[in-house]
């Protein structure tokens, strides 16, 4: 493929007797939004942790912009641009919005946070943190503890956390998990946002999110890929009916 900049060929993670990702392989081009979806089970978070680097593969290669990350660490990988928003959120709930993107913004920066209570009023941190929860709709939110904000804004804050760090890779576990429908209407315009701006995989069981922001999707079940392509292409794909979308397609 063109212009990939993520290339993971034959990864393999088992479980004891249980192969959690069997031989996965793909490529991704740089500013495609490309969704891995599957049933539960199927293997999606073993995969995005091991892209991470919060997971080993047992085999197989990961190569991030032409280098060999595979046995990269996650910060390792951080600096080598990959970002991460979990499935359950993970932010620093008795700090402020604006103070959890701006430990982003000082951790893209290589600086360490036992000097964080003197360095949270510099406003090389605040300014570009306050612009980063401008962009993800969160600007009035700012001095609000990331405790008392609603489920929705927790995972805006979060993505705004990821992209604080600049990364050239986004990955997105279940961005819109838990979201009512007009918290989720909103992350997704989001996200829409970034199409063609930013590199992303987007783990995602919103099928609704999946089919208007990929460019393309690729099907987990059982740790294998049973059908990669575009939307349109993966949902009349009969295969992919049976084992997953059903009724939703």
């Amino acid at each position: 493929m063109v212009d990939a900049i993520l290339e993971v060929r034959d990864l393999r993670k088992s479980f004891g007797a249980l192969a959690a990702t069997d031989g996965i392989s793909f490529e991704l081009r740089e500013g495609e939004t490309h969704a891995i979806i599957g049933p539960n089970g199927a293997g999606k978070t073993t995969l995005i942790s091991q892209l991470a680097g919060n997971l080993r593969p047992d085999a197989g290669s990961i190569r991030f912009a032409g280098e060999d990350v595979t046995r990269l660490s996650a910060p390792q990988r951080a600096r080598k641009g990959f970002a991460r928003s979990f499935q359950i959120t993970s932010i620093y709930r008795d700090f402020s919005a604006l103070d959890n993107v701006a430990l982003a913004v000082q951790a893209h920066a290589g600086h360490s946070f036992r000097f964080w209570r003197p360095a949270r009023e510099e406003r090389e941190l605040r300014d570009p943190a306050r612009a980063m929860l401008e962009e993800v709709g969160l600007g009035a939110r700012a001095e609000v503890l990331a405790a008392n904000l609603a489920h929705g804004e927790q995972r805006q804050l979060e993505v705004a956390m990821a992209l604080a760090t600049r990364p050239r890779l986004l990955l997105l576990d279940e961005p819109v998990a838990g979201m009512g429908l007009e918290e989720s209407q909103r992350m997704v315009q989001f996200l829409s946002g970034l199409k063609g701006r930013r590199t992303i995989i987007l783990v995602e069981h919103d099928m609704d999110a999946v089919f208007t922001l990929a460019d393309r999707v690729s099907v987990l079940v059982y740790g294998r890929i049973i059908a990669s392509g575009a939307p349109a292409q993966v949902r009349a794909n009969p295969e992919v009916r049976r084992a997953y979308l059903g009724e939703e397609a």
